[in-house]
């Protein structure tokens, strides 16, 4: 396809990122680590082309990595390290937790206030997503103390009408942005300076308390909108050219997914009888459950007294 903003050095990073997300030891700590190290490098190169690459393909998990898979584990700390490298350059002091359950992924502070953050990204195959897919109560219990939380998704993962999830974030102070919108709000950063950046994001997380909570989408996007970008010529400059580079990278994203869904049913054709038979007991997960199964003992309770 002919591109116009994202270029074909975004998509060649994101060939390496995924070949190297593919790359996991099995300790987990152990590759996060290796990939926010190798990450920290790529964003320390000079200019913002490299964050603003991520920020617009990161969105979509590859269809090669299995469901909660080591691989998909890895690519959510990939995209947690994304944003965090993007309210970085936004002007925030931020950090990317380690922990695995009870709070956010991302820490980040300015000098008068600070939020918790929390990336999202999904499978293009995945459908019939709801409210507890974007987990926005339980990123209002894991602010901790901070008066912000924001939940970074894809764009056209979100609902475009309709959703609890507009009112469960409007009453709890929950912002809910996109991918495009933080790579807007970091060139901003770039070209107005970082004090400008993060006083406009303060207004948006002040946008979201005002709204009167409800479900419609259509308020929810109208304010927030109009509130990042209040006629700064800037901004809407970054606005215009981020929205075309999100309807590319969703282009890119399908041709990516068909090529491999293609490979993988062309692969499943040629499978001998026994390779089929051992693809369906892996896919199943029968040994797993055998060994769980046989783990199962007598633990003593009942002979207490």
């Amino acid at each position: 396809m002919s591109l116009t903003v994202v270029t074909e050095l975004d998509v060649a990073r994101r060939r390496s990122w995924i070949e190297r997300i593919s790359q996991v030891t099995g300790d987990f700590a152990m590759d996060s680590n290796r990939i926010q190290r190798e990450m920290t490098q790529e964003f320390n190169e000079p200019g913002i082309s490299a964050l603003l690459g991520h920020l617009r393909l990161c969105g979509v998990i590859p269809e090669k990595f299995g469901h909660d898979s080591s691989e998909e584990k890895l690519y959510s700390k990939y995209t947690d390290i994304v944003i965090e490298a993007a309210f970085t350059r936004i002007g925030f002091s931020c950090l990317v937790l380690s922990e695995r359950a009870g709070v956010a992924d991302v820490e980040c502070l300015c000098g008068d206030y600070g939020f918790v953050a929390d990336a999202k990204s999904f499978r293009l195959s995945r459908t019939a997503k709801n409210q507890k897919d974007f987990k926005v109560q339980a990123l209002d219990s894991w602010k901790h103390g901070k008066p912000f939380a924001i939940l970074v998704c894809p764009w056209y993962q979100l609902p475009s009408r309709t959703s609890q999830i507009y009112q469960q974030a409007t009453s709890r102070s929950v912002c809910i942005w996109t991918y495009t919108h933080l790579a807007a709000l970091a060139r901003y950063a770039d070209l107005s300076g970082k004090p400008a950046a993060i006083a406009r994001l303060r207004e948006v997380f002040r946008t979201v308390e005002t709204i009167n909570p409800s479900k419609d989408a259509v308020a929810y996007w109208q304010a927030v909108n109009r509130t990042l970008l209040q006629s700064n010529v800037d901004l809407i400059a970054a606005w215009r050219e981020e929205k075309l580079a999100a309807v590319e990278s969703i282009q890119l994203a399908r041709d990516e997914a068909l090529q491999f869904l293609a490979f993988e049913r062309e692969r499943i054709m040629r499978l001998s009888r026994e390779e089929a038979i051992q693809e369906v007991i892996k896919w199943r997960k029968i040994e797993t459950r055998v060994k769980a199964v046989g783990l199962v003992a007598d633990n003593g309770i009942l002979d207490l007294r």
